[in-house]
């Protein structure tokens, strides 16, 4: 599966060149001219690795990593900063941001895509080993598979994704109006109770397999995934 980059630069002609770039190494790739767009982007959907640039109009290249990092669903992408700013003390303060590398301008298109692909080999979380396990519980992330106790289980891709989400944040409660930003997206406008459905039909998917009491209403504040099976 192609890996998705976002592109964040407000200067036209390097977005092009740069998308042109990845283009041929068969990344997609998505493009915002500054950082508001992008975070209305990031909203919507999540991309394998964030390409931004230091000086924008509005907010900086440094603010908006400042901001992605204290993002609890979105702090772990990995991020390269470009910018014209040369001198030492600026890349440390690029680095010392959240950004993973640095590079800066005039762009050298073969250690640009040299830096995307050794980042992405880093921190790359989709590819055919990465597994999630919990009390016989397999998730396989890049096929969307679950299997429990070495059984392949029919899930379809929403109850997978709230599954997923509970299993990283074990032992968390999560209201109804935070499952709903973290599992389907800020930009989505759905009702509450929708949670609530598809609570119900991944309980009844584990319910065969007696994982259902995995998954704990709060009374008044939520859910959560407890080890707890006696909960």
């Amino acid at each position: 599966m192609a890996k998705k980059i976002l592109l964040v630069e407000d200067e036209q002609p390097i977005r092009e060149m740069l998308r042109y770039a990845l283009e041929r190494e068969d990344y997609m790739v998505e493009e915002a001219d500054c950082a508001e767009k992008a975070r209305e982007m990031l909203a919507r959907k999540r991309p394998d690795l964030i390409v931004v640039d230091w000086m924008m109009p509005g907010e900086s290249g440094v603010e908006f990593i400042r901001r992605l990092r204290k993002d609890e669903i979105l702090a772990d992408l990995p991020v390269i900063m470009l910018t014209a700013r040369v001198e030492e003390k600026d890349k440390v303060k690029g680095l010392d941001c959240g950004a993973d590398d640095y590079l800066t301008k005039p762009v050298g298109i073969k250690e640009f895509i040299a830096r995307i692909k050794a980042l992405l080999r880093r921190t790359s979380q989709a590819d055919e080993e990465d597994k999630l396990n919990a009390d016989g519980m397999e998730l396989n992330l890049a096929t969307n598979q679950l299997t429990i106790e070495g059984e392949n289980v029919h899930i379809g891709q929403t109850e997978f994704n709230l599954l997923q989400f509970f299993i990283e944040h074990k032992n968390r409660v999560y209201s109804r109006t935070q499952l709903l930003d973290f599992v389907w997206g800020q930009a989505v406008y759905i009702e509450e109770r929708t949670v609530d459905v598809h609570i119900l039909r991944l309980r009844k998917i584990l319910k065969p397999h007696h994982k259902d009491k995995l998954i704990k209403t709060v009374r008044g504040m939520g859910y959560m995934f407890t080890h707890n099976k006696a909960a």
